[in-house]
């Protein structure tokens, strides 16, 4: 550098690489899982026609697929016996166009969303928690305990009760964490069998009075149920055009805004996805497996015990009471959700309600003659009419990629 340019401030990119300026590297991830160096040539003179060919391309393939897949639930519905359009008729005034209904979507849409944000919070670590339905359980086991065995009500025994459904669902996956991390016991098949084990437990507490279970007044005698929570210690409900729905659906939307944003723009979002992409070059970037993905764990079960805590005090589960088989699949879908919105928090936003509005929507095939399990069905479909796309966009790009690595051999 002269001394022309540190008068005038002004300073050069160094030249390396046989004159390739330090401007034009970025980092990339070797196939060896090292962080490498490779020239990046930035081209304007591209035109923005591509890129909107591309988002076209895009589009285009997912409406093929889920064209594809009403298709063969409307054929599948013809071939039972009924008729596809008042099956499809049923599910929209069962879920959107009857009186209230769309309240009630959006009532089953929270803890769906809530159990996909922490779903997507640990495959983002890299781990595969499929144990919610079981962590949904414990929170809510914890939350109708402090809901009802403290001896007063009022909106702080609302903050109490959600706030020990998160631990409760945070301590349940916790103890797949601690294997994980200590004993090197896959956390896939440790959440699995802890779902099991929770209901094992909540079905104890709901047959010990000390526990979970109502006092004799009240219930029938082989009825095992919890009490059920006061009226001010319940979450409120609004009630906008006709549909009524507990606040806690501002609050889920909030903090799937709030996960979104801390996955893409802190450092801990940074880490948990290094360590997701490669945990090879995590460790070596410093960032610790147990700590970060230990933390996921719990972040994930947290989540999915809120929900579990909100499901009760919400009031379209149980009517504020626990009972057998209070999850209801709920924690299994909410998994599908975070599937079919790839790991985007914001996104399960939008995929939560469709997946909401087909479980409320089947109450409604009734009148249809139709079996309301066949919306299990089209659910199905749509899983993976929606998974497709993703897979044969990696497919073309991995074959783009190997086509260039061939070309520069």
């Amino acid at each position: 550098m002269t001394a022309q340019q540190v008068a005038g401030g002004e300073s050069h990119p160094t030249e390396h690489h046989h004159g390739v300026g330090s401007d034009d590297f970025k980092p990339e991830m070797g196939t060896d899982g090292t962080l490498t160096e490779e020239p990046h040539h930035p081209n304007p003179a591209t035109p923005t026609a591509d890129r909107f060919k591309a988002i076209g391309e895009v589009v285009f393939l997912y409406a093929i697929c889920i064209a594809a897949a009403l298709g063969l639930s409307a054929l599948l519905v013809e071939v039972t016996g009924g008729s596809s359009s008042e099956v499809f008729n049923a599910l929209l005034d069962g879920s959107i166009r009857g009186p209230g209904r769309i309240g009630a979507t959006i009532g089953v849409a929270v803890p769906l969303l809530l159990v996909a944000i922490g779903t997507i919070v640990s495959n983002r670590a890299g781990l595969v928690n499929i144990g919610q339905e079981g962590q949904l359980y414990i929170g809510a086991a914890f939350g109708a305990y402090f809901g009802t065995k403290l001896g007063f009500s009022g909106p702080w025994v609302i903050v109490l009760l959600l706030a020990a459904s998160v631990v409760g669902g945070a301590l349940w996956a916790g103890i797949a964490g601690v294997l994980r991390y200590t004993r090197n016991v896959p956390e896939v098949l440790t959440t699995l069998l802890l779902v099991t084990i929770a209901a094992q437990l909540v079905g104890y507490g709901l047959k010990n009075q000390w526990l979970l279970l109502a006092p004799a007044e009240g219930r029938a005698n082989r009825q095992q149920i919890s009490q059920q929570l006061p009226d001010n210690t319940r979450i409120p409900r609004i009630e906008l055009f006709g549909n009524e729905f507990p606040i806690s659906a501002f609050i889920a939307i909030a903090l799937a805004f709030l996960i979104a944003a801390a996955m893409a723009r802190t450092v801990w979002g940074l880490r948990l996805r290094m360590l997701g992409h490669n945990p090879r070059t995590a460790q070596r970037a410093g960032v610790a497996a147990s700590r970060y993905g230990g933390g996921a764990l719990l972040v994930s079960g947290a989540f999915a015990g809120l929900a579990g805590g909100m499901m009760l005090a919400g009031g379209d589960f149980g009517n504020y009471t626990l009972v057998p088989g209070f999850p209801a699949n709920i924690g299994w879908t909410g998994l599908l959700v975070a599937l079919v919105s790839r790991q985007r928090a914001s996104v399960a936003i939008v995929i939560a309600f469709v997946f909401a509005a087909l479980r409320t929507g089947s109450g409604f095939l009734a009148a249809t003659g139709v079996e309301r399990r066949i919306t299990d069905v089209v659910q199905g479909l749509l899983v993976l009419a929606l998974l497709i796309p993703p897979a044969l966009l990696f497919l073309r790009q991995r074959r783009r990629q190997m086509n260039s690595g061939g070309d520069r051999t």
